[in-house]
């Protein structure tokens, strides 16, 4: 806990010992200045810890002490952990706790989120989660705030990718004369994987292989993964109602109507959508569902009240 020399928690880190910020376009874990100095182990990163052991029966149990790793040094290993998520830095501060939900399959999904972020298993089977819904719902928001917590505070290795990020950083990696499998590796290792963006891309061979052969290796492995998408999550497509007979539809209308009901399983295909539900369960947002983005630029636009309190014409 950061605490100050009064004995309050610290204002700054909220009594966390460290924060989080955005540091170019990634998050950045740093220690609190409340706890940039230790004060158990005074800076010197090792503290005596009082252990109790029977070594004879004759004896009886004795105690001891031995010097071991003081808890700032734990501390740092996990920011250093964090530091190589690769978070973007426009979710530094995403928290459970600052998420807004409008309608209650945001609140199942934050729920959801949070439920497997304080529950996790180490060691044990954890099954993950896919977040569907239109841009702008929180879904990157829950992604980030779950990795801070399996990483900072229960001390997990997790990394995030964006899969079109991913796809991009390979078509480099054979410019240089590495293989898909030499950047893939780590991320098929990670206890926790986060992918974003599932479905997005042009659907090529190169893409479709990349994402089967990532995903494989984690489903054979018992791997946690979470994923976000914009795509449906339902079992079949619905029909596409059209216009009235009375109304007008264009061409764009048409492949918007199109794209709205794209489902996820159309776009990675069959096989990964059948491992995708059983490794992980399935929250969908309503495409009605506000764009969060959208609201906020929207009230920065608004006009405030005319100067001197002076109020516009009557009717």
């Amino acid at each position: 806990m950061g605490i100050k020399a009064s004995g309050e928690v610290c204002g700054e880190c909220g009594g966390r010992t460290y924060l989080i910020e955005r540091r170019g376009d990634r998050a950045h874990a740093r220690v609190c200045t409340c706890s940039a100095r230790c004060g158990l182990c005074e800076g010197r990163g090792y503290a005596y810890e009082v252990r109790e052991e029977t070594f004879s029966a004759k004896v009886g149990p004795k105690r001891y002490e031995v010097l071991v790793p003081c808890v700032c040094q734990h501390r740092a290993k996990r920011m250093d952990h964090f530091n190589q998520v690769g978070l973007p830095g426009v979710v530094a501060h995403s928290s459970f706790e600052n998420y807004r939900a409008f309608n209650e399959a945001q609140d199942r999904a934050r729920n959801l989120a949070m439920h497997f972020a304080h529950h996790y298993n180490k060691g044990g089977v954890n099954k993950g989660f896919v977040l569907s819904g239109p841009v702008g719902t929180g879904k990157t928001h829950l992604l980030a705030a779950t990795l801070k917590h399996l990483v900072l505070e229960v001390g997990l290795e997790a990394r995030y990718v964006e899969i079109s990020l991913l796809y991009a950083t390979i078509r480099r990696g054979f410019q240089e004369g590495k293989s898909g499998g030499e950047i893939i590796g780590p991320l098929s290792d990670v206890e926790v994987l986060a992918i974003d963006e599932l479905g997005k891309g042009r659907g090529s061979q190169f893409e479709m292989e990349t994402l089967d052969e990532l995903i494989a290796r984690r489903y054979n492995a018992g791997r946690t993964t979470l994923f976000a998408t914009n795509y449906s999550l339902e079992p079949e497509r619905k029909s596409v109602r059209t216009a009235a007979p009375s109304g007008y539809r264009t061409t764009e209308d048409a492949k918007n109507a199109a794209r709205d009901v794209e489902l996820l399983r159309e776009r990675v295909g069959e096989r990964i959508y059948s491992r995708l539900c059983e490794m992980c369960s399935f929250v969908e947002l309503p495409k009605e569902t506000p764009d969060q983005r959208r609201m906020r630029q929207e009230l920065d636009v608004r006009p405030g009240p005319p100067p001197g309190g002076m109020r516009g014409p009557g009717r």
